[in-house]
């Protein structure tokens, strides 16, 4: 693993934690052009209300704007959690030429989990994947907030009684 893929997924995680900070999935992306962070976003779903509120979903908007084009051809995202089937869809249809991400998910993962649309052969774009980069970091804030979000319920469920 290469230490600028560490340092840039690092700059994914502080967006997890601006996620997880909003009572949010903490789930944070970035996307890099020529070695610079050019968009950093993170889940809005609830905050929303908005079901494609997702990290990388955001920052892929937020980096077409910047560049003033939907192709993002020599562009990398890092994502702290393997991107789910809409996702990689955007993925594709942007022209993203990589994607690293930190934990798989074995719910929704699109980048070799459940199947990799990413690199399937049958679209007219394939991405580069690098998985696992800062997985246990990743997975402990998934982890984490799942498991509070649990015990939160747990309580008002005992409070109600």
């Amino acid at each position: 693993m290469e230490l600028i893929d560490e340092k840039l997924m690092r700059a994914a995680i502080k967006e997890a934690e601006k996620a997880r900070d909003s009572h949010e999935v903490p789930i944070g992306a970035v996307i890099v052009l020529d070695g610079e962070i050019i968009a950093a976003a993170h889940n809005l779903r609830e905050t929303e209300q908005n079901a494609t509120a997702h990290a990388e979903i955001l920052a892929i908007e937020e980096a077409c704007k910047r560049l003033g084009t939907w192709r993002l051809e020599n562009a990398e995202l890092y994502v702290t959690l393997e991107p789910c089937p809409m996702c990689s869809g955007a993925i594709i249809l942007s022209r993203i030429k990589k994607v690293v991400y930190g934990a798989a998910d074995p719910k929704a993962g699109c980048a070799g989990t459940l199947m990799n649309l990413l690199q399937d052969s049958r679209f007219n774009h394939q991405s580069e994947v690098v998985e696992g980069v800062l997985k246990d970091e990743c997975g402990a804030l998934l982890s984490r907030f799942f498991r509070e979000l649990r015990e939160k319920k747990k309580m008002e469920k005992q409070n109600n009684q």
